[in-house]
């Protein structure tokens, strides 16, 4: 008898809901990735389980299922509270959870995270929820000052640790961990597994099983490049010239600082690149717009720091550009990681100066062949790539019962758009995001302006 691959296991050999199952397969999750095998039924037997698993390895999908399986919809208090290191990764997160419990009644699940209005979240734990996700550092606001209790809590789930961790969350984890019934299940996820994370797993869980899911998974086909840059001011010049020569559909420069991401940014957009900025210290409303438009392929190149290039959620990226070395060989893996999925090859390419021998001599004790620094191309004076699509922002969402589909009517009704000309649509609570033919964009916002979508006009904008 052959042995069965993780991939050709399907979910119906887990004990979970029928609801979850007949959910699983309406949006075409019908076998499991490696850490989903793995996990699963280890999670849905309601232990312990310490993970090992990278971002895009469908691990958000393990610890959901988990978590929703065990769900009491009759009762209105918190029962599961996920914790995630930024704002990004937690309403990805929230997403997800939400998209598979479509099938099952009435699951109420809020967000709480830093930088977004904290009197709209005290009135909806008011309301009560089943589910919580947000950041440490909001989180225990809420607790301290009395507007959330974890009473009813039966399963904590930490998301991608060791970056909470490097971010200096580990009191508020700690001080968390404290307001919380010892009888609970505890799923940390981490996709490196340091002292410090092994220290926390031993204080957060109790004769938990440790699972390495990255053994299990296919390497990704990733071709790295390395060029030499004589200094970092230079890196403008370079980035510009690797753009032009490549000239990817989409790619992510990584920077180590919000200086040089305003730099690289300001010296793209003055040549007239299709580019956005991502940074910790943009406001909320302007990080989730970047991350749309660059997710939406409303621009080609997005510059951004590590840590707020956490939780994109982009399937297919042509390059990515690391202007600085990353401080230690797992960010530079976990930046590369971004190009090379869904069995697509990747290109990730790395500018090094003389003063990063000593980080170049450490990733290479971690690859299999010597780094060769190889010459800059020459700067192209060709027109950069404009992007193809536009994002519209809409003054509705959720609470107004907007639906994809609703948008998709309305741009559609009178055949000036075709939905071969509609990208991807995300719908928030008070507001939407659709993303348009470039060259129709003006079209469909005189559609939403001119006409009724249920019944009521919205007022719509081109970010």
């Amino acid at each position: 008898m052959s042995e069965q691959t993780p991939e050709s296991i399907g979910f119906n050999q887990l004990s979970l809901a029928p609801a979850l199952l007949s959910q699983l397969d309406d949006i075409g999750y019908h076998s499991m990735t490696p850490v989903q095998a793995l996990s699963l039924p280890v999670t849905l037997a309601n232990t312990d389980a310490v993970v090992q698993a990278s971002t895009g390895s469908g691990k958000t999908t393990a610890f959901a299922l988990t978590l929703l399986n065990k769900l009491d919809v009759k009762n209105f208090s918190p029962q599961a509270l996920v914790l995630c290191p930024t704002r990004e990764l937690a309403h990805q997160v929230g997403d997800e959870i939400r998209r598979l419990a479509k099938g099952m009644a009435n699951v109420k699940l809020l967000s709480l995270c830093g930088g977004e209005p904290a009197r709209v979240q005290i009135n909806s734990l008011a309301s009560g929820a089943h589910i919580l996700v947000g950041t440490p550092g909001r989180v225990l606001d809420h607790l301290q000052q009395q507007h959330l209790e974890l009473n009813a809590l039966t399963t904590l789930v930490l998301d991608e640790a060791d970056r909470m961790l490097e971010m200096g969350f580990q009191d508020s984890l700690n001080a968390i961990v404290e307001q919380l019934p010892r009888a609970r299940q505890t799923l940390l996820f981490s996709a490196t597994y340091p002292d410090n994370i092994a220290a926390l797993a031993r204080r957060v869980t109790h004769r938990s099983v440790t699972i390495n899911a990255l053994q299990q998974q296919t390497r990704p086909d990733i071709e790295q490049r390395f060029y030499s840059l004589t200094t970092e001011a230079d890196a403008d010049v370079a980035v510009m010239a690797l753009l032009s020569h490549h000239r990817p559909q989409n790619c992510l420069v990584f920077c180590n600082t919000k200086k040089q991401v305003n730099a690289i940014y300001d010296e793209l957009k003055a040549c007239k690149f299709s580019v956005l900025a991502l940074h910790g210290e943009l406001e909320q409303k302007d990080r989730v717009q970047a991350i749309v438009q660059f997710s939406n392929a409303s621009a080609r190149v997005l510059v951004a720091t590590d840590v707020a290039a956490r939780g994109l959620d982009i399937a297919e990226l042509d390059l990515v550009i690391n202007v600085a070395m990353a401080h230690d060989t797992d960010t530079h893996t976990h930046r590369i990681g971004r190009t090379g999925r869904a069995g697509h090859k990747g290109l990730a390419i790395t500018l090094v100066t003389a003063q990063d021998d000593y980080k170049l001599r450490l990733l290479e004790d971690h690859l299999t062949a010597p780094i060769t620094l190889m010459p800059l191309p020459e700067l192209s004076m060709g027109k950069p790539l404009r992007a193809n699509m536009a994002t519209l922002q809409i003054s509705g969402g959720k609470k107004d019962k907007l639906r994809p589909g609703d948008i998709v009517g309305a741009l559609t009704k009178d055949n000036v758009l075709q939905a071969t000309d509609i990208g991807r649509i995300k719908v928030a609570s008070t507001f939407a995001f659709v993303a348009v033919n470039t060259a129709l964009a003006s079209q469909a916002l005189e559609l939403i302006a001119n006409n009724k979508i249920k019944g009521r006009r919205f007022r719509a904008k081109r970010l």
